[in-house]
Parts: structure tokens; sequence; C-alpha cells
């Protein structure tokens, strides 16, 4: 987060040239001295008609508007706490397992703050991702054989471990379980409130836990009654689903991240990789702001909202990234059409199960019955 260029030096103490983590008196179009100064102030995009029925919609928060996602925050908080902690010594080795977002945020926060980055992923990053990565300077190093129980995110998770064993001084940032985390979305949050004034309900997709967590905690402090949906994968464990092979990348896991608030969710929706391809495409047919998996589930809930609560229902959904990075994926019909996911429109209304280990889902699922890993129940 920045403030306006002021014509005066940064502070000798903030590396980044900016003032991150704070609601700025400036716009978005200013001046900057950093590329970290880039990060947040994201715009916000009704999404009416034709993805919604006429006069519905919901508000979108487009943080694909930052250099490379929503995790941009996440990683320069990340960076900075780490630092000031002394936990991070200057110059000192990054690494840490991604599918993909996070790389670009860490790369980010490597130039800002003059880190080496070694980003642990996995053969399902996209060739494009890859190559960017690289280009900004990180080391991409990647696994080849998923874990038997915790898959390709437990493998990268143990690379990592092996990797900081071996290299003196690294650090890991541990997204999944580092509260640092949470509190980097908070001004995502704030943001929110000075654009819409008023929300009734965010949807967010879940992943780490962090982005809907932060931004739920900042906006409750303000508006109490929020309701928070949840949007996972099919085949995710995040909401007490088993773990299966996984498709789509940036929302579900197949760990427990402790960053998610469980107790936090009103409810919680899975969605399928089909229809989240379907509502990519439908957003960028009609509204031309699209993204990638994330994004199309979230709207495929946010449209449901839309069409079924009462008009004056404002409804706010984080949209995490953009469309770029998805060109062979969500955007390849070839690919799409080997997957088995092109002309799978969804149905008009969610399944409905009464409790989260009630069945496997594989289609878009509601529960308002919301379930942390053990069972326990909100």
């Amino acid at each position: 987060m920045s403030t306006a260029l002021s014509g005066t030096t940064p502070p000798a103490t903030d590396p980044a040239g900016e003032r991150l983590g704070h609601v700025p008196s400036g716009f978005a179009g200013a001046a900057r001295r950093t590329p970290a100064g880039l990060v947040g102030h994201t715009p916000v995009l009704w999404i009416g008609e034709p993805f919604n029925p006429p006069g519905r919609g919901f508000w979108a928060k487009l943080e694909g508007a930052n250099p490379g996602g929503i995790k941009d925050r996440a990683a320069l908080h990340l960076v900075a706490a780490a630092r000031r902690r002394g936990d991070l010594t200057p110059g000192a080795p990054v690494v840490e397992s991604t599918s993909g977002t996070l790389g670009l945020g860490l790369a980010l926060a490597g130039i800002t703050y003059g880190h080496p980055v070694t980003l642990v992923t996995d053969p399902g990053l996209e060739p494009l991702m890859t190559h960017q990565l690289r280009a900004l300077g990180a080391e991409v190093d990647v696994v080849r054989e998923p874990h038997p129980v915790g898959g390709w995110q437990e493998a990268r998770r143990r690379r990592v471990r092996a990797l900081l064993d071996r290299t003196p001084g690294a650090w890991c940032p541990d997204q999944y379980h580092n509260p640092d985390t949470v509190a980097a979305y908070a001004p995502l949050g704030l943001e929110l409130l000075v654009q819409l004034g008023h929300i009734d309900t965010l949807v967010a997709a879940v992943g780490t836990g962090g982005h809907s967590a932060g931004v739920a905690r900042a906006l409750r402090a303000f508006l109490p009654g929020l309701r928070l949906v949840g949007v996972d994968s099919v085949r995710s464990t995040v909401f007490g689903q088993p773990a299966g092979p996984r498709l789509m990348r940036g929302l579900g896991s197949s760990i427990h991240p402790a960053n998610v608030d469980h107790a936090a969710f009103d409810e919680v929706h899975w969605v399928a990789p089909g229809e989240a391809v379907w509502a990519c495409r439908a957003l960028a047919r009609g509204h031309y702001a699209s993204g990638g998996w994330s994004v199309g589930a979230v709207a495929l809930v946010a449209n449901w909202f839309a069409r079924t609560a009462s008009p004056d229902t404002r409804i706010a959904a984080v949209f995490p990234d953009g469309v770029h990075r998805y060109w062979n994926t969500v955007y390849s019909d070839d690919y799409c059409r080997g997957q088995g996911l092109l002309d799978r429109p969804p149905a008009p209304d969610p399944d409905e199960i009464t409790h989260p280990g009630e069945r496997v889902v594989d289609r878009w699922t509601r529960c308002t019955r919301v379930a942390a890993p053990g069972g326990v129940t909100r």
C-alpha cells in the first residue's frame, strides 16, 4: 500500500520506499517510487448484465490489477514483517512453495527488499508462469512426484524443508500457517469499505485461508453483520471433504492450513472445474474483466446470491487474479475439451448438503454448516 508521491525522500527505515499496510490519502493512479507501490488500491467493478439478471449484480474487487495478483499483498507483508522481527536477515534467501500467484508476489518482494527467491512448484504450473518467474529473477524448483497422501502440495512443502535444511540463513514465509498472511489482507478489507461503504455479503475463494480471514476480520470491525461465504474446490480438504486430484489451482487444498478461520464462515460452496470455466468465459465475454479458476468459482457463487437474495443486498466478491496465466488452461479450447470442461454450464442452483461429511461432492454444492478439520461445525 502507498501514499501519493509527496516529493520528499521515502523514510530510510522502509526499504520498499512506500507506506505498506496503510490506506492511502492518495489515489490509485498516483506516481510511485518503487514497484511495491503498485500494489493495492485495486478497482471494484459492477458485474451486472449479461452475467447477472437485469437489475441484479455484485461488486468485484479486481485484484488482478496488482502487478502479480492478490498475493502481492501477502508476499510484501510477510517479508517486511520477518525483516522487522529479525527472522529474515538482509540478503538471506527466501524459499517457499507456490502454485503460482504467491510466487509472483515473492519475486516482487525479493526485488523490493534484496532477497534471492527460490520457489518450489510442480508440473501443473503454467509454462507462462514459469518463464515469468524466472524472468523476475526467481529460481523455480519443480518437484516431480506427488506425495502419496498430501499430493503435489505436500510434495512441494517437503521439498521446501529439504532446501531450508541445506541453505544456511534461508527463511520460509509458510503462507499456510503464518498469521502474518491474514494480517496482510486487512488493507484490502479497508479499501472495500472505503469504496463500497456498506457490504452485506462477501464471497471469497479459500485456499491458504489468508485473504478470506483477513478481509472479513477487517470488515467486521465496522460491519459486524457481514455474511462471509467461502468458495472451495471439489476434492479439497479445507471444509471437511476428502482430498483428491484437483485441476483448479489457487483455491482448495490437500492439507489443512491453519490460516483458514472456519468459525468466520456462514456457509461454503464447492465448485467443479467445468463450472468455473463456464463462469470465467461468460465474464470475459460480457464484462472484459475475468480471471482464473478462483475468479470463475467465486463469480458463479456471487451470481447465485445476486439472483436469489433480496434486491437491496450488497454483495462483494474478491477476484484474486486476471486472465493471462490461464491462456493454455481455462481459455484454451483444446485443453478444456481434453479435460471434458467445455459446454458444461452449471445448474441454476447448487446442490445442498446438511453437513460437509454427508457425501463426497463432485459439482457445485452448498452447505450452511461449516466444518473445521476434525468435524467441528459452525
